[in-house]
């Protein structure tokens, strides 16, 4: 069986002869949950902050510092709550100190602050060798952070095989996001035999928890009957799902399901709304979309200027469009160069230049 190259890049369906959608492509899920305390310990991060400016002690050379409301480290959680603060150079030298003492889950934090470069210099090599060190204590989340560096080649030689291993035993623990990527080796062949079953399974397992990407993909699965029975219905839930939690890429294909009238009927008021985020995100196909959607009147107010707008913006975004081109050039001169006005605004605001 000839199994798609990406799903999600499947799930596309067409709309008043737009061009095809052109979905985020997904990579290995990458760390996304606060670092790992050892059992026992209360957990207090809600989300894991990434490579942006940091507290005094922790920012790197030529970012500023952010003024944040701070509480002294201390105690079993300090290197944490460090970090949590966005201390990191705090947090390293706690953890530092931890790991000393064979803490595996400090072992772990300590190849994520090089592994993103918080604080410290990026450093893969180092950040696999924490990670390795952790992992061999028994720290899973070290584990599957361990199977990424493998299977992107950051840090070690790529390894497909080995990231599985690692993945694999992850997931033996439940891991949302190791099932998950194991279920793309699966998927592809690569570093596992194909196996559409199998990679069904595991990205149900992480669908099921929660995870965005799992939740995509198995709704394209659903649509193609790849590893399971072909079902719009299951497709449509679960790709709603997605949307809700908004992933782009999601939003982008529910709307243009809605709005053909296949996704959920009790959704298709919200079609617009969806198409709008996955827009406001940034996402050209989107953005490209809901220009016809304006050019002719589908669940909105018809409007030759917002049509434009929208164009101008996806074509900045490197999507062509022919037909939509020939629509901006035949608008009056004065409406033209608004919609370009509008259009540099938009961007502008976004941190995006023409």
């Amino acid at each position: 069986m000839r199994m798609p190259v990406r799903l999600a890049a499947l799930l596309v369906l067409g709309i008043m002869a737009v061009p095809p959608a052109h979905a985020e492509t997904s990579s290995w899920f990458k760390q996304a949950e606060p670092p790992k305390r050892p059992p026992g310990r209360p957990v207090q991060l809600q989300t894991a902050p990434k490579a942006s400016p940091a507290a005094a002690d922790s920012a790197a050379p030529g970012t500023s510092a952010q003024p944040r409301t701070m509480v002294e480290p201390s105690g079993d959680d300090a290197a944490y709550i460090a970090f949590d603060q966005g201390q990191y150079l705090t947090a390293l030298k706690l953890a530092e100190a931890a790991a000393k003492k064979g803490d595996p889950q400090a072992h772990t934090l300590i190849g994520r602050l090089y592994a993103e470069g918080l604080g410290i210099s990026k450093d893969p090599a180092r950040a696999a060798q924490w990670y390795a060190r952790a992992a061999e204590l028994g720290d899973i989340q070290a584990t599957f952070e361990l199977g990424v560096l493998y299977a992107e080649g950051r840090g070690v030689k790529k390894d497909r095989a080995k990231a599985a291993e690692l993945f694999e035993k992850a997931a033996r623990t439940q891991h949302p996001r190791a099932n998950y990527n194991l279920g793309l080796l699966f998927l592809k062949g690569d570093g596992k035999p194909e196996n559409p079953y199998r990679a069904a399974q595991h990205i149900r397992f992480a669908a099921e928890k929660g995870v965005a990407a799992a939740q995509y993909d198995l709704a394209g699965l659903y649509q193609h009957g790849v590893g399971v029975p072909a079902s719009a219905l299951e497709a449509s839930r679960w790709l709603r799902k997605a949307a809700a939690q908004g992933m782009a890429a999601a939003q982008l294909e529910y709307a243009v399901m809605l709005l053909r009238g296949l996704g959920l009927t009790r959704d298709e008021p919200n079609a617009i709304h969806y198409l709008m985020s996955a827009a406001q995100k940034g996402l050209a196909a989107a953005q490209n979309r809901l220009a016809y959607v304006y050019a002719e009147g589908v669940g909105v107010k018809k409007s030759a200027f917002e049509a434009a707008k929208w164009r101008l913006i996806a074509k900045a975004g490197g999507l062509k469009d022919d037909k939509l081109d020939a629509l901006v050039a035949e608008l009056p001169e004065k409406q033209r160069l608004e919609a370009q006005r509008a259009a540099a605004e938009w961007r502008e605001k976004a941190g995006l230049f023409f």
